[in-house]
């Protein structure tokens, strides 16, 4: 039995990972962003462990929210879910930030660097990502017109990136980056054309799986079968200088 967080684990993606790890015997803890979100949660799993109720997109909450993960103990694996879509209007955070940098990149390195480190680090990307550019130069959107979609898919592509340059620095833990397909979730939308019944089941492999395919650091994959990322996900300067980014910004450093 492995014991795992599920970040964004109230509806979608993430409630069906934890739904099935439960079913597999795996104890499970929930997040919800909200006390509300957090009592549907538990009612549709009530076998799971808890729920942690933080708000990812400020620095602050994010931060707030890695702590309450620490206090319930150590856990064996820790899967990146949390994330808005792709359409996505300009909305800026308190700390002054893209919405969606602050939750799909940023929240998922500010968790990362503040958990107590588990045996495995699972990290959802996206198809979106593989015709996007890492754009570090203007991360904040303040050069360039907003895009929904742009802004999306770099985040997934920076979430790629953060995977890989973890599994290069910390080679005791096994971490890898994965795409669920397009399905329709809420964020998906109802036109989503991918198999919804497979869209859960890679996170949850390389999360608690023994399989020897699922015992490896550094990988991307698609449906439960190893796939090539964006060339600039394995850029080891990009990867370095978006670990630089996000430590200034968040004014957390990532543990060595």
């Amino acid at each position: 039995m492995s014991r795992i967080f599920i970040s964004g684990s109230s509806t979608g993606l993430g409630l069906m990972a934890a739904e099935l790890l439960v079913q597999q015997g795996h104890q499970v803890v929930l997040h919800a962003r909200n006390a509300n979100r957090a009592e549907d949660a538990q009612r549709a799993l009530p076998q799971a462990e808890a729920v942690v109720v933080g708000d990812l997109e400020t620095i602050e909450g994010a931060r707030q929210t890695a702590l309450r993960v620490n206090d319930l103990g150590h856990f064996d694996a820790v899967i990146h879910n949390a994330a808005v879509g792709y359409n996505e209007a300009y909305r800026v955070t308190r700390d002054g930030l893209p919405h969606v940098f602050a939750i799909n990149t940023l929240s998922a390195y500010i968790l990362t660097a503040v958990n107590e480190r588990p045996h495995r680090l699972v990290y959802l990307s996206s198809g979106m990502h593989h015709h996007a550019r890492a754009n570090l130069d203007d991360i904040l959107w303040r050069k360039r017109r907003w895009n929904g979609a742009d802004a999306y898919a770099e985040s997934k592509l920076h979430d790629a990136m953060l995977a890989f340059a973890l599994a290069r620095r910390w080679r005791n833990v096994r971490i890898n980056s994965l795409e669920p397909g397009w399905v329709p979730t809420k964020m998906g939308g109802p036109h989503a054309p991918d198999d919804m019944d497979q869209a859960h089941l890679t996170q949850a492999w390389l999360a608690a799986s023994r399989d020897t395919e699922a015992d490896v650091t550094g990988k991307y994959f698609y449906h439960m079968k190893r796939m090539t990322a964006n060339p600039q996900a394995h850029d080891v300067a990009l990867q370095d200088r978006l670990i630089n980014i996000c430590t200034e910004i968040s004014g957390i450093a990532l543990p060595e």
